[in-house]
């Protein structure tokens, strides 16, 4: 948790409103693997990280309501018996998602104040929007004593994100950002919205993320059309979800299914199963076959899922060229954002330094590299 983001906020809420807010920090997260499972009923491995938000939160007597977004420096004043979408793609429909969905489960909030800031990089795949609204349920269940659970207060960061952004998200991002735990990933079934803690001991290594820096625009409708392939292979097995066919079942049908979908499910299926392969080798401590799992991974988006991009690619060719480097592989949605590497720690700054050159050759154009650490879920600051 970043200290500066804290001050920032609190003294522009004091400045602002002349009284002390509560402080909330929510933060980002990555996940080590398991990526296009969440919406598949299948596992995820994600782990809150040490960026994320800071709010700054308290009561208004001001008959209305002001949201502060510190890092765009933008303002907005809002009624709470008025609330509808504000235009696409614009920060205030994560607040007023929440605020929404909360009011949808008939608990009464108050009007309230908020100013945030945080420091997840934008475009990155770690989750900036779920953290953003579980900060604000977080601190609005808080102040106005609305006997919400973590669990209730996901399930309405999610359904923000359905209705009010128009991203039919699954649960991970938000499940991370509230339950993460310090040194520890999380191993998610998302049929269940239960997981299994793993405390990791990354010994001589860490994870860095090589952010590309770029976002391609087919990733909203690609997305979509996955999902939909998924679903549509699921019915045709009569199964509720992926995460309950094997490799023979779809055998079965592969006459049935053009040859794109059914790598599209294979890949769903054996990543699925690659998950479960992780949390055995993190138990036995043995990083090389995380490692190489990682790079399987990354493998089958690239060739089988087809998410992957040149950029993430080429990052990962560059892993994959170093002893140092156990696995690498793109994280999220995919299209652009970042790989997730897991290097030696006297060996990243070396590392990074020469993929960041090769990817300024090949791409005319700068990565940026970020050093993360696995970090406590959504809370408040004392």
């Amino acid at each position: 948790m970043s200290k500066t983001l804290v001050q920032d906020v609190k003294k522009k809420f004091i400045e602002t409103f002349k009284t002390d807010p509560l402080l909330i920090f929510s933060p980002g997260r990555i996940n080590i693997i398991g990526e296009h499972t969440d919406y598949n009923d299948g596992f995820v491995f994600p782990a809150a990280v040490d960026k994320g938000i800071a709010a700054a939160i308290q009561k208004s007597d001001s008959g209305s309501c002001t949201a502060i977004a510190l890092d765009l420096d933008s303002t907005i004043e809002f009624d709470l018996d008025k609330l509808k979408p504000s235009k696409e793609g614009s920060w205030e429909n994560y607040v007023f998602g929440v605020v929404a969905e909360i009011q949808n489960r008939n608990k009464i909030v108050g009007d309230f104040n908020i100013i945030f800031k945080g420091n997840i990089p934008g475009g990155a795949g770690m989750s900036s929007s779920a953290a953003l609204e579980n900060s604000v349920v977080f601190g609005l269940n808080e102040l106005f004593d609305l006997g919400l659970s973590k669990q209730e207060m996901i399930l309405i960061s999610q359904k923000a994100e359905h209705n009010y952004v128009g991203v039919n998200c699954g649960i991970m991002d938000q499940y991370a950002s509230m339950f993460g735990v310090k040194h520890t990933a999380l191993h998610l079934d998302c049929r269940t919205v239960e997981s299994k803690p793993y405390t990791i001991d990354f010994k001589d290594y860490e994870l860095m993320l090589i952010n590309t820096n770029v976002k391609h625009s087919l990733s909203d409708s690609a997305y979509n059309d996955r999902r939909s392939a998924c679903e549509s292979i699921s019915e045709l097995l009569g199964i509720k979800a992926l995460r309950d066919a094997t490799e023979a079942d779809l055998e079965a049908i592969i006459d049935k299914v053009t040859p794109a979908n059914y790598q599209k499910a294979l890949y769903v299926i054996q990543e699925n199963a690659r998950t479960i392969k992780a949390a055995q080798a993190i138990e036995n401590n043995d990083l090389e076959t995380l490692g190489q799992l990682i790079y399987q991974s990354h493998n089958g988006l690239s060739n089988q899922y087809k998410v992957s991009c040149d950029e993430l690619d080429f990052l990962v060719e560059q892993a994959k060229k170093n002893k140092h480097v156990l696995g690498a592989r793109m994280m999220g949605g995919g299209f652009g954002g970042c790989t997730i590497n897991l290097v030696a720690k006297k060996e990243a700054k070396t590392f990074s330094e020469i993929a960041a050159k090769a990817y300024k050759n090949k791409f005319g154009k700068e990565c940026s590299v970020y050093f993360i650490e696995l970090s406590q879920g959504t809370h408040i600051v004392k």
